[in-house]
């Protein structure tokens, strides 16, 4: 992913902050998942565990979706 970027820099040239269009903003939030809610972030925290401990149960078979 190529992301446009513009450098805030101090008055001796060290960046300290940067600006990135909004639309390369959103598919970050996307990739690193800011964007989901707390119901969802606890849902998958619980299908890691369950997959950790071998779970099949809490799993869903594909054709019953």
């Amino acid at each position: 992913m190529d992301i446009n970027k513009k450098y805030i820099v101090d008055e001796h040239g060290n960046p300290k902050e940067v600006i990135i269009p909004i639309e390369h903003f959103r598919k970050m939030e996307e990739l690193l998942g800011w964007d989901l809610d707390d119901e969802t972030l606890q849902q998958l925290r619980e299908a890691k565990m369950d997959r950790e401990k071998g779970n099949k149960e809490a799993y869903i078979d594909l054709d019953s979706i």
